[in-house]
């Protein structure tokens, strides 16, 4: 009896013209897969021979082509697939960064990564962040449109005029923001604008407790709320002008999951709710606060050391919103490309956006109509925008001047910035030669990170500590550490 032979594969052709595109080697593509796969934790091992096989027709493992596909998006700067490459679907292990092509498209991705934070996922929260993963959809938002249409099933059913957005856009009375005497909404429902009222009600007071008592306090409530109530609100029914307003408040919220994810330092994660965050902003129609979101990503960036990335975000924020923009909001896109500025060491382009971002502020009125996103962005704020820059740049006397200053103005309700910018304080004074004064600075910010749930605060405390160390044999420092200790 004859034996079978094995169907013959065929070359992947699709594969071989993109490694051809991007300029790789068979060996630099074996390379790149495996230093992504160590970004996930994945031991791969990958060579050139692998390569030959995948040009040959075979098909790599788990989610090998997701990482091959990712490869290939970072270096060609455009969205690709696996099946884009000749290869099978499979997991994406980048879900979430992909900027959606529609709204249903953005509802499927975002409530997928609620759901899956939601649980006990805890490996969601240690993907690393990817400079690379910033590129694609900061420009697709940049020269994306507003959809079309938003609405979804918006026909109103007998009897149900009254709950659709009113014409003028204006809400309802405060009764309407009352939530449902229920467990979790059921898709499908119409949405009213007093949900709409109840959404942004929520967003204010986990934003309150985030500034006070730090992000890793009420991440876990903040992710399941928009689990069990905005993503059955987003899968309802609802006009285009409540529909603007629904995916307003749902970027607004899963802004605020990634800010408060970023504060307890799960960096991938935070870079992919603020992704979906930038895709629901598009979908609302409303640049303004897609501005602010690649503001939020730009501070990310500075966080952990990207500069020119953190640059580059501000300046998109900036081409995106033009010069129409309230001019408080184009003082916040100007300091945070200083800050940027600062961590590459570029004085004079650091100065010149500190120049802009101070002149916007002063032209600003206390009349003017400003969303209530930049409502922070006040004098205070910008103080401690210049603290830092000066900080990073060592100028050391400009720093402890900001510092003082934004303290000064700062409210406590704003306790973790407060800390913050202690510390920068601490760190101009040790700059000075101050020691005593650095110490009994650092005292207080360790004192204050013991109280909040914040690994960013606990950070800030330590990067003190570490500029302590040419100092540790004396006295004040003995005494610094003993105070920490007895924390």
């Amino acid at each position: 009896m004859m034996t079978e032979r094995p169907p013959q594969r065929i070359p992947n052709r699709q594969l071989a013209a993109l490694i051809a595109e991007a300029g790789f080697s068979n060996a630099g593509l074996a390379r790149r897969v495996d230093q992504l796969g160590l970004e996930h934790g994945l031991d791969l091992r990958y060579d050139k021979t692998s390569v030959t096989r995948w040009l040959r027709g075979q098909q790599p493992r788990g989610t090998t082509p997701a990482l091959i596909a990712e490869v290939f998006t970072r270096r060609l700067g455009r969205r690709l697939s696996a099946q884009d490459l000749g290869l099978d679907a499979c997991a994406p292990v980048y879900a979430g960064l992909e900027f959606a092509a529609s709204p249903a498209e953005a509802i499927d991705i975002v409530s997928g990564l609620w759901r899956k934070d939601s649980g006990s996922h805890t490996e969601l929260r240690k993907i690393a962040f990817t400079p690379a993963g910033l590129v694609v959809p900061s420009r697709d938002w940049l020269i994306g449109r507003a959809d079309d249409r938003v609405a979804r099933n918006a026909t109103p059913a007998p009897g149900a005029g009254g709950t659709s957005a009113p014409a003028s856009g204006t809400a309802p009375p405060p009764r309407a923001a009352v939530p449902r005497q229920r467990a979790d909404r059921s898709p499908g429902g119409r949405v009213t604008m007093g949900d709409i009222a109840a959404l942004r009600s929520v967003g204010e007071l986990f934003r309150t407790l985030d500034h006070a008592y730090g992000g890793g306090h009420a991440r876990q409530a903040l992710v399941r709320y928009l689990e069990h109530e905005a993503e059955p609100m987003l899968r309802g029914t609802y006009g285009e002008t409540t529909g603007r307003r629904l995916f307003g408040a749902a970027a607004d919220l899963t802004r605020l999951a990634g800010w408060t994810s970023y504060d307890i330092a799960a960096h991938g994660l935070a870079q992919r709710y603020y992704v979906q965050a930038l895709r629901l902003a598009q979908a609302a129609g409303d640049r303004a606060y897609g501005s602010y979101v690649l503001v939020t990503m730009s501070r990310q960036a500075v966080y952990l050391g990207h500069g020119r990335e953190a640059v580059q975000l501000a300046r998109v924020a900036q081409q995106g919103v033009g010069s129409g923009a309230p001019p408080v909001v184009q003082s916040l896109l100007h300091a945070v490309e200083a800050r940027g500025n600062a961590v590459l060491g570029e004085v004079r382009a650091c100065s010149a956006s500190m120049a802009r971002a101070e002149r916007a502020l002063e032209a600003a009125r206390p009349g003017d109509e400003v969303p209530y996103w930049i409502r922070f962005h006040d004098e205070a704020q910008l103080a401690d925008d210049f603290a830092h820059c000066h900080r990073d740049l060592q100028q050391w006397r400009a720093a402890a001047q900001h510092a003082e200053r934004s303290l000064q103005l700062r409210s406590p309700a704003y306790a973790r910035s407060r800390l913050f910018c202690r510390v920068v304080l601490g760190c101009a004074r040790l700059g000075l030669g101050e020691l005593e004064q650095a110490c009994a600075l650092g005292a207080e910010a360790a004192a204050a990170a013991a109280e909040m749930r914040s690994v960013r605060a606990v950070e800030y405390v330590r990067d003190f500590e570490r500029r302590l160390e040419p100092y540790r044999d004396a006295a004040a420092v003995r005494a610094y550490r003993e105070k920490v200790a007895a924390l």
